[in-house]
C-alpha cells in the first residue's frame, strides 16, 4: 500500500495540501484538505514532499498570488463561486472495501455523509434507526456547500433494512419558510447491493439519496382566527403542536399480549377493539410527523384482524397504498403502509 494513515499528500488537481485519514480500498483513500473530508483515488493524489524534489527550478518562477478561498471572502461582500452547483440535501454512502480470505473483494462498511448542496445553512437532528429502535442520533448544524460526515454502519447490518430520518431546520428562520422540516429513507439490501455492483463498474466512490431539492415553504393558513380572539376564544400555534407530540414509531406489534396483560379476561369484541384503537393511535402518530412508512404486525391467525386494519386503512385519506407480501422477519403476518401527503 503506497498510502498510510497520516501521511502528508498533495491534491494534484488543486495543488493542495492535506492528510491520508482512512485506507478504503487498494485504490481510494479518505483525505482531509482544509476540514473536509472526502474520499480519492491514488492517482488524485501524491507526496507533496515528491514533488517538492522532483521540480528542478531552472528559472526564478513567478510568485503566485495567495490563494482566496470561499470562506475567507467577507460576508458582507460575498462572491459567487460558479463552481459549485445547487442540486438539493441528499444522503450519501461511501461503501469501504476489504479483502476476504479468497482475495475478493468485499464491503466492511457504509460510511454515512450528509452532503449540503444549497447556499442555506441547516440545523438538523439525524436518527439511524433498526426496526423501529433508535440506533444512532446526532444534532448537529451543516454550513452552505458542506459534507458532514455522520457515522459508519457494518454492512452485514443492511440485511436488517437500516433506515435513516433527519429534521431539518433553517439556521436563520425565515418568516416564508417552513419551521422545519423532515425526510426519512429505508434502505431495501437488494437495491444496496445492486448499487455497490454499478459503482464497481463505474468506478464511482459513493452513491446518494435525494432528501430534498428545495427547503419548503410555509403553508398558508387559510381561516381567519382574528374574529375568534375578539370574541375570546384562545388561539393557539398548530406549528408548534408537534413538538410536544410523542414520537413515530415506524413497527407496531398488535399481538394482544403486546398490549395489555389482562387479555385472558377479555372477549374478542374487546380483544379486536383495543386493537384497532392501538392501530389507530400510531397511524394518526406516523400522519402527524410525516412519516412515510409504517409496519403493522398482526400475525396470521384467522385473519380477522388482518381484515379488519385493511378496512380501516382504505378509510384514511393519507395512506398511498398498504401490502401484505412475505417479509423474512414476520413472514405473513404484517402488513406495510405507505403515506402520501399533499
Amino acid at each position: 500500500m503506497k498510502y498510510q494513515v497520516g501521511d502528508d499528500i498533495l491534491v494534484l488537481h488543486s495543488n493542495e495540501e492535506g492528510k491520508v485519514i482512512e485506507i478504503i480500498n487498494d485504490k481510494m483513500v479518505l483525505i482531509e484538505v482544509r476540514g473536509v473530508k472526502f474520499p480519492a483515488y491514488m492517482d488524485q493524489i501524491d507526496f507533496p514532499y515528491f514533488k517538492r524534489f522532483t521540480e528542478k527550478k531552472l528559472i526564478p518562477s513567478k510568485k503566485l498570488e495567495p490563494k482566496t478561498y470561499i470562506d475567507q471572502v467577507p460576508k458582507e461582500k460575498p462572491q459567487p463561486n460558479k463552481i459549485k452547483v445547487s442540486n438539493g440535501v441528499w444522503l450519501s454512502f461511501i461503501p469501504k472495501f476489504e479483502l476476504d480470505d479468497f482475495n475478493d473483494e468485499v464491503v466492511d462498511l457504509l460510511k454515512v455523509h450528509l452532503i449540503n448542496n444549497t447556499d442555506q445553512a441547516y440545523q438538523f437532528i439525524y436518527r439511524q434507526q433498526f426496526g423501529g429502535e433508535t440506533a444512532f442520533e446526532l444534532p448537529n448544524e451543516i454550513q452552505p456547500f458542506h459534507d458532514f460526515y455522520l457515522h459508519d454502519i457494518d454492512f452485514a447490518a443492511v440485511n436488517d433494512s437500516p433506515s435513516f430520518s433527519v429534521e431539518f431546520s433553517l439556521k436563520t428562520p425565515q418568516k416564508q419558510k417552513a419551521t422545519h422540516y423532515e425526510a426519512s429513507l429505508k434502505l431495501k439490501p437488494k437495491q444496496v447491493f445492486q448499487k455497490i455492483e454499478a459503482l464497481k463498474e463505474s468506478n464511482e466512490p459513493t452513491f446518494s439519496y435525494l432528501l430534498f431539492e428545495k427547503y419548503p415553504d410555509k403553508e398558508a393558513e387559510y381561516f381567519p382566527l382574528d374574529s375568534l380572539v375578539a370574541r375570546g376564544y384562545k388561539v393557539y400555534d398548530a406549528g408548534k403542536a408537534r413538538e410536544h407530540l410523542p414520537p413515530a414509531r415506524s413497527v407496531i406489534d398488535l399481538h394482544i399480549e403486546k398490549l395489555t396483560d389482562k387479555h385472558s379476561s377479555m372477549s374478542n369484541f374487546e380483544m379486536l377493539t383495543l386493537q384497532l384503537k392501538e392501530l389507530e393511535k400510531w397511524v394518526d402518530l406516523a400522519v402527524a410527523h410525516h412519516q412515510y412508512e409504517l409496519t403493522v404486525i398482526h400475525g396470521v391467525g384467522t385473519g380477522r384482524l388482518r381484515e379488519e386494519i385493511h378496512e380501516y386503512l382504505k378509510t384514511r385519506r393519507e395512506v398511498k397504498h398498504f401490502i401484505n407480501q412475505y417479509d423474512p422477519r414476520f413472514g405473513y403476518g404484517a402488513t406495510q403502509v405507505f403515506f402520501e401527503y399533499k
